[in-house]
């Protein structure tokens, strides 16, 4: 948000309710400013080269299990899990993108999640290539609560006093 500064060299802050910060933006995400777009392309290339850095990490450990010979089924139900880890981290971390997760669910689901890392990472890779994540439901937050206080705070005409009565 930009602030003029007032008559006293102090920033103006509007009144009503305050957009809640991002992780790595702040409330830069309300107006684009203050580097976002910068902030944006150098969260996807992190994001994506910490997924890439993570699948080589578990390229090791897959390669660890072959050498000590664990046997194929054990080597399949180690990728198999991965795999299917990823993409339920993956899907729970687009969904939350768009609405509040169930605190209580996010907690159930904290174990299959860290398993499923390189999911989340590829989904806020994903994500961070339209939009700063989350941005879309803060926004959404953010105007209601504008509109609510604008509602609350517009005052009315005439004198209530004279109100006709039904």
């Amino acid at each position: 948000m930009s602030a003029a500064n007032g008559t006293n060299g102090i920033p103006d802050i509007p009144a009503g309710p305050r957009p809640e910060p991002l992780r790595f933006y702040g409330t830069t995400w309300v107006d684009h400013d203050h580097g976002y777009a910068a902030r944006r392309a150098g969260l996807a290339v992190g994001s994506l080269a910490a997924a890439a850095a993570a699948c080589f990490v578990l390229r090791i450990a897959y390669d660890g299990l072959r050498i000590a010979d664990v046997g194929s089924f054990v080597s399949l139900l180690m990728v198999v899990m991965f795999a299917v880890c990823s993409a339920l981290a993956f899907r729970h971390t687009w969904s939350a993108f768009g609405a509040r997760p169930d605190p209580d669910r996010q907690a159930s689901l904290r174990g299959l999640l860290a398993i499923g890392f390189v999911g989340s990472l590829l989904a806020y890779f994903l994500r961070t290539l339209t939009e700063a994540p989350g941005e879309k439901l803060h926004r959404a937050e953010y105007e209601k609560a504008r509109e609510e206080y604008e509602k609350r705070t517009t005052r009315r005409s005439g004198n209530p006093s004279r109100k006709r009565r039904r």
